[in-house]
């Protein structure tokens, strides 16, 4: 709460709000740091590999965090230091709702299919927390191309919600770590072309949408996006 007093009288007014309420960093954080929180820090940047990379969710502060951490603090103005402090900590509290998923971004656009998370290829939980590294990747694409909406079509799948749309048996959407993103502001090659730079390693162009997940192996192919 801030003080603030008018002809001798006190007035309480609400301090900026920052949604801290899942995660608070609690220390600095820098190359050769370890644990949960490094993990935290990690899923916030997983839309900052550089091209062409996956930033690992290890809780292992390394080189790769490092980079990933410079790529983020430049993209927002911030000293790029690769060190995590205060105004790092503070711009993502800016960014991320309660429920620690990205601003732009819900739980509920990246499932609509049910609201447990429940019927894929791995379990209710992981299939959210893929979920949740996904819409970290997209916060990272939709402020790389202008902070212009990104539409997102599918999501999480169970497997009857992916044979009803004619899924694939080994869809990723069966993961919960997979996106379709239709056009809108961006075209689908634009946004094909830019989620090289954000740590999706499938990437496929299609008609009236552009797939991007997280498999286990590189599989670009967007071939009418030059990909």
């Amino acid at each position: 709460m801030v003080m603030a007093f008018m002809a001798g009288t006190a007035v309480v007014t609400a301090a900026p709000a920052q949604a801290d309420g899942c995660y608070t960093w609690s220390r600095t954080l820098r190359e050769g740091a370890s644990g949960a929180d490094v993990t935290q820090l990690q899923i916030r940047l997983s839309g900052y590999p550089g091209q062409g990379a996956v930033l690992a969710v290890d809780g292992s502060f390394g080189p790769a965090t490092k980079a990933a951490l410079k790529r983020f603090q430049s993209a927002y103005g911030l000293a790029s230091d690769g060190v995590a402090g205060p105004a790092t900590y503070s711009k993502i509290y800016a960014l991320q709702d309660n429920d620690c998923t990205p601003i732009h971004f819900t739980y509920a656009e990246l499932n609509k299919c049910n609201s447990t998370w429940s019927g894929g290829a791995v379990s209710a939980a992981t299939a959210k927390s893929n979920a949740l590294r996904t819409m970290w990747k997209l916060e990272a694409l939709r402020h790389a191309l202008g902070d212009k909406p990104i539409r997102v079509t599918s999501g999480f799948r169970s497997k009857s919600c992916n044979a009803a749309v004619g899924g694939a048996s080994n869809s990723r959407h069966l993961y919960g770590d997979s996106a379709d993103l239709g056009a809108g502001p961006h075209s689908l090659c634009t946004l094909a072309k830019q989620a090289r730079h954000h740590g999706f390693r499938g990437i496929l162009g299609h008609n009236d949408h552009t797939h991007v997940d997280h498999r286990a192996s590189r599989l670009w192919s967007a071939p009418t996006c030059g990909i």
